[in-house]
């Protein structure tokens, strides 16, 4: 249950794959992109990143065994402002070699739309 009302506090390091680190109330962890796979989803996830469109967010979506969802509201659940979507870049990034959904791995969550990735992303666990 607290992971539901942790804040996310971001920050990014510049480098060939950039590294994010959030920091929640439940304690640290470092996610790893890949501009080279997706760029502009990476370019996304990052710009949000840089706008701290993060920090004081909460983890919205929690289901054991499968993923935490996060980036969309704030600690009061108000849904935050985004910018437009990104163009799925999925195929595209498996072809060069990218990850597909699985354990460990960050993406950015849809609707049934799949170029509606805004702000919010996905960890699978």
């Amino acid at each position: 249950m607290l992971t539901l009302l942790s804040s996310v506090r971001v920050s990014a390091q510049t480098e060939a794959a950039p590294r994010v680190k959030f920091t929640t109330s439940m304690g640290e962890f470092v996610v790893e992109v890949f501009p080279d796979k997706a760029p502009k989803t990476v370019a996304n996830f990052l710009q949000y990143v840089q706008d701290k469109h993060y920090d004081g967010t909460i983890f919205h979506r929690v289901i054991n065994n499968f993923m935490v969802q996060g980036g969309g509201y704030d600690t009061r659940y108000m849904e935050k402002t985004t910018r437009a979507p990104v163009r799925h870049e999925g195929r595209e990034a498996l072809e060069k070699g990218g990850p597909r959904n699985v354990v460990g791995t960050l993406a950015m969550a849809r609707t049934n739309d799949p170029h509606s990735a805004t702000s919010q992303f996905f960890i699978n666990v």
